[in-house]
């Protein structure tokens, strides 16, 4: 069930559930790449977020989708702000908080992880409350953009000594290692 083109893939390194949100909007310093162009994209999203209730894929309408995109960025301002020890705009907080404010994914123990009336809504108030928690917490700390100017992804730096630069190894982490190897290979051939 997931997207056969890599750009359009999600990816999963935020260590919460908010920020891989947050990162269904790629490439936000360059031209942004969409992720979530349609409700399906959304749906599953959702599954390969593990926020899915039961087996089946969420169904999820045009506004679902509307309503999401306006989530994560409310959600995306509302945590660099927090980043960065800025008060965020009052608009986003009110949004956040409302989406928070709705009834969330209830766990269950047993083979069915989740259960809601509306699952779709239901996951979506899940990802504002984690964003609550994490931007109103002392996690918020923790939060980092990856060190690849080319990439803006936020990912909780849950490394021992909290010196994580990329989002992670197999992505930029490697890309940077390739790029160090190939400068200092071009500089050692010119001398």
């Amino acid at each position: 069930m997931t997207s056969t083109d890599p750009e359009l893939s999600f990816p999963f390194v935020g260590g919460r559930p908010c920020l891989d949100f947050v990162a269904t909007l790629g490439k936000r310093h360059a031209t942004p790449k969409e992720r979530l162009p349609d409700p399906a994209a959304l749906a599953r999203w959702l599954t390969e977020a593990e926020l899915a209730v039961g087996e089946e894929p969420v169904r999820v309408t045009a506004r679902d989708l509307a309503d999401a995109r306006v989530l994560r960025e409310a959600v995306n301002r509302v945590v660099r702000t927090a980043m960065a020890g800025q008060e965020p705009e009052p608009a986003d907080v009110e949004l956040v908080n409302e989406a928070a404010a709705k009834p969330d994914l209830a766990p269950q123990l047993g083979e069915v992880r989740w259960s809601a009336r509306q699952p779709a809504r239901a996951a979506l108030a899940t990802v504002a409350r984690d964003a609550v928690l994490l931007a109103g917490g002392s996690l918020i700390e923790r939060v980092k953009e990856c060190g690849n100017p080319d990439c803006s992804l936020l990912f909780l730096d849950d490394s021992q000594a909290r010196r994580r630069r990329w989002c992670s190894m197999e992505r930029c982490g490697n890309l940077a290692k390739i790029a160090g190897y190939r400068s200092r290979s071009r500089a050692a051939s010119t001398r």
